[in-house]
């Protein structure tokens, strides 16, 4: 059985911090939403040219990482 895979796509300002990133959650800013994922999938992060850079995770991941990320106090 093949899982749903999805690639979050990243885009860094030139201040190297992220100006746009995919499958953001409502309630958290571009840098946060990378944060969070940074901190808890960092081997499923790829940096690319061109101050880009994705991660690959299955719907279910990203699915699950919203709701912490969601339920997690400010």
């Amino acid at each position: 059985m093949s899982e749903d895979k999805l690639i979050i796509h990243a885009r860094f300002a030139g201040n190297g911090t992220i100006a746009e990133i995919s499958e953001r959650p409502a309630g958290l800013d571009p840098q946060e939403w990378f944060d969070f994922l940074s901190y808890r999938r960092a081997l499923q992060y790829s940096a690319l040219a061109g101050g880009r850079g994705v991660f690959r995770l299955t719907r279910a991941d990203v699915d699950a990482l919203k709701a912490e990320a969601l339920a997690v106090p400010a």
